[in-house]
């Protein structure tokens, strides 16, 4: 019995490391994270992409909208049911499952809860993770620039309660990279650009999809319909070659 993680990337189905779509293609059952049983999520289209209508392919319900400063009961009932979902599927057939996720699995990713309670159901579960390319990673290759050069250090966060953390962040001189901030682009954008660090700001949606925006954050009007994950990256002040701080 084998329960993997599989990063499926930012939402091009291109962006997909061999091992992962060698993974996806052997299992013997692929889940794929949905808002709602009716609804195709961005983790399902890029398993589609490969796997077109393949049975296999089957969704798990989760409240990934949900705020994580507001009551929790149900985004813990949600992880429950598909831990349960998913350690019955083993039980009865073993093989291996896949849990397809956005990005990397090790990222900020629902497939660490799902893991932890699968494990808690079925300890004799092997449970591997197949890494995958990050937002932060396509946002840099589609603006053309460099995550981190010389010794600067790189902060990742998500922007979902609050921008205090953004705020310490930005008074270091190194990269800051803010995931799921849509529903707070405005306070966001003012954070950074009150650090002097706007025109150095790029902003990210949709990645990989039709839909898709790479552009200067100081060029985004539409801060109140960001869509919940959003990326920005934030570059430290640069010298010349080998200046960097």
């Amino acid at each position: 019995m084998r329960l993997v993680g599989v990063g499926v990337g930012p939402g091009d189905p291109e962006m997909l490391t061999l091992k992962a779509l060698r993974e996806i293609r052997d299992a013997d059952t692929v889940y794929v994270p949905v808002l709602a049983p009716e609804e195709q999520g961005r983790a399902e289209a890029i398993v589609r992409a490969h796997l077109g209508a393949d049975a296999r392919v089957q969704r798990l319900v989760f409240a990934l909208a949900d705020p994580v400063d507001g009551p929790q009961e149900r985004r813990r009932r949600h992880w429950d049911d598909a831990a349960e979902t998913v350690a019955e599927r083993l039980r009865d057939q073993g093989g291996t499952v896949v849990f397809a996720t956005l990005g990397d699995p090790a990222v900020y990713s629902t497939f660490s809860y799902l893991a932890a309670a699968v494990a808690e159901l079925l300890p004799e579960v092997e449970i591997a993770t197949v890494p995958g390319i990050t937002a932060m990673q396509a946002t840099a290759s589609q603006a053309g620039i460099a995550l981190t050069e010389g010794s600067e250090p790189l902060t990742v966060m998500p922007v979902l309660r609050d921008v205090t953390a953004l705020r310490e962040a930005l008074r270091a001189r190194g990269t800051v990279v803010a995931y799921k901030g849509g529903r707070r682009l405005g306070e966001l954008r003012d954070a950074i650009d009150e650090s002097g660090a706007l025109d150095r700001s790029v902003y990210a949606e949709h990645l990989g999809t039709p839909d898709a925006r790479v552009l200067p954050l100081a060029e985004v009007s539409d801060v109140d319909d960001a869509p919940y994950l959003s990326t920005v990256v934030v570059l430290p002040p640069r010298g010349g070659r080998g200046e960097q701080w």
